[in-house]
């Protein structure tokens, strides 16, 4: 691949946000103990690069990120550009966001039929890092947050 000019951190900024908004589907890493675990998920709320995932507290996924609040997202495009969130995970209690994000997502309210269902887990992963990566380029961008 031909190397790229250099890019300006706004540049950097909306590639990384346009792969975001791509990819439907990032890869979450976690770990249980000490062997690393890989999954996709589907986040229900993206706000710049804090993104919300919900879950089920009967999963395996809700004990790993209980035990090791440590992650990070991968999301790739369809160009398979990258941009990874290495993050804090924090389980969302304040009312009105589950209610906002309640209120927009149709499988929660199917699947789990009521707000108040104590299976029902909202995650807050609050970027600490974030990198941009362009097909193949071997070499990351740090995304100012």
């Amino acid at each position: 691949m031909k190397p790229e000019p250099p890019l300006s951190s706004e540049e950097v900024r909306s590639r990384a946000l346009a792969v975001l908004a791509s990819s439907p589907f990032p890869m979450l890493a976690s770990v249980e103990g000490a062997q690393p675990r890989v999954r996709p998920v589907s986040p229900v709320k993206t706000d710049v690069f804090t993104v919300y995932v919900a879950s089920m507290r009967s999963s395996g996924k809700t004990g790993e990120l209980d035990a090791n609040p440590l992650v990070e997202l991968c999301y790739m495009s369809p160009d398979h550009d990258q941009v990874r969130i290495t993050g804090r995970v924090e389980n969302v209690a304040e009312r009105e966001t589950r209610q906002q994000i309640w209120d927009t997502n149709p499988l929660l309210r199917a699947y789990l039929r009521s707000i108040d269902n104590p299976e029902f887990v909202l995650y807050r992963i609050a970027p600490t890092r974030v990198r941009y990566m362009r097909e193949w380029a071997l070499q990351y961008h740090e995304v100012e947050l």
